[in-house]
């Protein structure tokens, strides 16, 4: 492909909406169920505020990805951020959730999902060749993923019922503790070696994940619970939204050696755009150019290579670059890699074609 040579800006694409992003982790169905629930569904489809709709995914060529449902905590937000501006900092994990909380809220929310595909917004995909088709047919391909396995009960019934219901992706732990494991806290600087690892009850997990076709998300899982999937999982080691501790040193972004069994493993990074996991300052503060996303991208291709390498945004969220603050924004970050000297096939990797790679391996179609 020849690019079109712009005197201001360097290089362009000729579609900046092209090639269609899949992208590792959102939250928009948690901010659909806070505005309202199923009654605010409507929202995705007309037009909100936040970072992700259906007018905006078309703007910016956004072809959809992860759609997590997750179960929050009561928190502070404004105190945290406050919190993640410093120059360090120690924030303490909520307390655990229990299961006959959790999984209401779960429930709720891929209610918002499953009614979003009712009405034409998006389309639920359980296989590979499910987000061929829905991107090929420009419609937002969706994810059935929950972060953080509090509505998973130890005997598995509920995931065995998710799964049939479309659950295809799976973290043990939102940062808090579960049953199953251990995350890392907010805290920069810090690495995610701080404490032990995945229980008994984790361990199964892994495996029945394994055996259904569940990717399992270990972006939070704190280093011990790393190895640990890494030693008993079959498949490619996946972190949906997660950055290079080498530039960032937080404790939610990856060492060189989890890098480096990733690779092994043939699994994936998605890039977290959240500023605090981007910043060489790990500083929660949004004026972060795109060219910092860019070195994080180089890190992680130079340390996994250019097929394990995606996008992870955290879309809705995360406080994000200022100039990438929804999917509509999404064209600046095709233009900037264009700028940067990837080509066409690695864009076309970066956006999308990874992301299919390491799910066909993982869920075996």
């Amino acid at each position: 492909m020849v690019l079109e040579l712009d005197s201001r800006s360097g290089p362009i694409l000729p579609e900046q909406t092209h090639p269609l992003i899949f992208d590792g982790h959102n939250d928009v169905l948690l901010q659909l169920y806070r505005a309202g629930g199923l009654t605010a569904s409507d929202q995705f489809v007309s037009g909100r505020t936040g970072a992700i709709d259906a007018q905006k995914s078309a703007q910016g060529g956004f072809g959809g990805g992860f759609f997590a449902v997750y179960v929050p905590s009561p928190v502070d937000l404004e105190f945290k951020f406050e919190e993640m501006a410093k120059p360090s900092y120690d924030l303490p994990l909520p307390d655990p959730i229990e299961w006959e909380d959790a999984f209401p809220v779960v429930m709720a929310q891929a209610a918002i999902l499953f009614d979003l595909e009712q009405r034409g917004a998006l389309t639920v995909c359980r296989t590979a060749s499910d987000i061929r088709e829905t991107l090929a047919a420009n419609r937002i391909a969706a994810v059935f993923h929950i972060e953080g396995a509090e509505a998973i009960d130890a005997d598995f019934h509920t995931l065995e019922v998710l799964y049939q219901a479309g659950l295809r992706s799976l973290g043990p732990v939102w940062s808090r503790s579960t049953i199953f494991g251990h995350g890392v806290p907010f805290r920069y600087p810090s690495d995610g070696n701080i404490g032990p690892g995945l229980t008994d009850y984790g361990l199964r997990l892994v495996k029945r994940c394994d055996e259904l076709g569940i990717m399992l998300d270990l972006s939070h899982l704190n280093e011990a619970g790393f190895w640990d999937v890494a030693r008993h999982s079959t498949k490619p080691l996946v972190a949906t939204h997660s950055n290079a501790h080498g530039i960032c040193p937080h404790s939610r972004n990856l060492t060189d050696k989890q890098l480096a069994a990733i690779r092994e493993s043939d699994g994936m990074v998605g890039l977290n755009f959240a500023v605090a996991f981007l910043r060489d300052d790990g500083r929660m503060l949004a004026d972060v150019p795109i060219s910092q996303m860019l070195r994080h991208l180089d890190y992680l291709i130079e340390h996994l290579g250019e097929d394990r390498v995606g996008l992870g945004s955290d879309y809705d969220g995360a406080i994000v670059p200022e100039d990438l603050t929804s999917v509509a924004s999404l064209p600046k970050l095709r233009r900037a890699m264009a700028q940067h000297g990837y080509g066409e096939t690695l864009i076309a990797k970066l956006c999308h074609e990874n992301w299919l790679r390491v799910l066909e391996k993982t869920w075996g179609q």
